[in-house]
């Protein structure tokens, strides 16, 4: 069934809501009534809380937000950020971009592929919850959870902050802004920016420890060679 088609009319249903069904379908014990409720109520509020958003008046916030949210669109934010980075930072932010780079790239080949996949949540009504058009952008015709977007700002953020400690508040509020700015704009739930940041920022901590064990391999190989070099070249002048 197409995107189009779920999202004019059909019941949307949060994997915390699909979750609780499963749970409740394996029968009944004192544990599982307070799972299978909690799960519910995840799902209540995190669509409440999508609505209270597109209800909440913001014309300041409209437009910069919207802008914000395209800017992330293929991720070319963090690309142009990184390219920057190459370009002025020195060693650390050639390496930090790439770290970030490599970040992204990790967590688009898993949120956008399998974890949409299997999460097959259904987009947003922007019409039923009365998102203003001023602030939409063309809502994606992928599965919504969990948010691309999020996970890739928090992944870029996690990575450059690995190696540029400093960087880290800023590029977390960014990021933030950034998953927010998808429920602002009406394409996506709360939950699925949540889970798209937990999931971006532990691959960008994965992919930032692989890196850090890589560069220093490559520095304790160096350091090796420089320090034999010397002792090679002294043997060959004593040779006879």
């Amino acid at each position: 069934m197409s995107e189009s088609g779920r999202a004019r009319g059909e019941p949307v249903e949060p994997p915390s809501e699909r979750l609780a069904d499963r749970v409740a379908s394996r029968g009944t014990s004192d544990l599982r009534h307070p799972l299978v409720r909690a799960l519910r109520e995840l799902a209540e509020v995190d669509r409440a809380v999508y609505r209270a958003v597109a209800t909440t008046p913001t014309p300041t916030l409209d437009e910069p937000l919207r802008a914000l949210t395209s800017a992330a669109d293929h991720s070319k934010l963090w690309l142009a950020s990184a390219a920057l980075l190459f370009a002025v930072g020195g060693r650390r932010g050639r390496r930090a971009a790439i770290t970030g780079v490599a970040s992204v790239a990790a967590t688009a080949a898993i949120v956008n592929l399998p974890l949409k996949l299997a999460g097959a949540r259904h987009r947003p009504d922007a019409d039923a919850a009365g998102v203003p058009e001023s602030r939409r952008v063309s809502m994606p015709v992928s599965a919504s959870f969990p948010s691309g977007h999020s996970a890739s700002a928090a992944a870029f953020a996690a990575g450059v902050s690995s190696v540029l400690p400093a960087l880290g508040a800023p590029l977390g509020v960014a990021a933030a802004s950034v998953g927010y700015s998808r429920v602002h704009a009406g394409v996506h739930y709360p939950g699925d920016v949540v889970v798209g940041a937990i999931v971006g920022a532990s691959i960008g901590d994965l992919v930032a420890w692989a890196g850090a064990r890589l560069h220093d391999r490559r520095r304790s190989v160096s350091d090796e060679r420089r320090l034999v070099a010397p002792a090679r070249a002294r043997r060959r002048r004593s040779a006879p």
